[in-house]
């Protein structure tokens, strides 16, 4: 195991704690990586981004860009991020979403045991679609079955039907004031 030196601050970092920091870093992404690249550049390479580089092998672009969303607090969002990737069909038609919302309201129901925050529902697909279109939506701003199974699966509600609560099954353990435990016999000459 051969230890690389980094120059200047007599840290010595071994040729498997340098994997580990590369292979750390190839798994993030964007912002995060940036972040955990300018943090190791500022602990071993004293905040230089050409040292890092060097020692790590990384882009001295992303590491210095990195340094200055750390120094400065603002986040650099990449063009991919501002204008890939399709919006949600609660974003792109809000006012038929709300009434999605209402509805499945009317519809819901609380997980009979409480023991999750799952809204479980009667309402189907289907049944949200001819009732979108009942309250007058067009058939072009509403999704598909499958579309409107999703949305309504994003935001809480299971397509399940509403369980009623079970009443509690008649316990087979003894009351405390039947007095079994003993010996039955004993029992029956001490009562006559």
């Amino acid at each position: 195991m051969g230890v690389t030196t980094v120059a200047e601050r007599s840290v010595a970092l071994g040729a498997l704690h340098l994997e580990d920091i590369r292979l750390a870093a190839s798994k993030m992404t964007g912002a995060r990586r940036r972040a955990f690249e300018a943090e190791m550049a500022l602990k071993y390479c004293r905040g230089s981004a050409r040292r890092a580089e060097d020692v790590f092998g990384w882009s001295r672009q992303a590491v210095q860009l990195g340094l200055h969303e750390k120094r400065t607090g603002i986040v650099c969002l990449g063009l991919h991020a501002l204008c890939c990737g399709a919006k949600l069909w609660e974003e792109k038609h809000p006012e038929a979403a709300q009434a999605l919302w209402e509805l499945a309201a009317s519809h819901a129901q609380q997980d009979p045991t409480f023991r999750t925050t799952l809204s479980f529902t009667r309402l189907t697909a289907e049944e949200a679609i001819k009732q979108l279109r009942a309250l007058g939506f067009a058939d072009d701003v509403l999704p598909s079955r499958s579309g409107m199974s999703e949305v309504l699966n994003r935001n809480g509600y299971r397509l399940r039907p509403v369980l009623k609560a079970k009443p509690q099954k008649k316990s087979l353990k003894r009351t405390p004031s039947l007095p079994i435990s003993g010996n039955v016999t004993a029992i029956a000459k001490t009562k006559r």
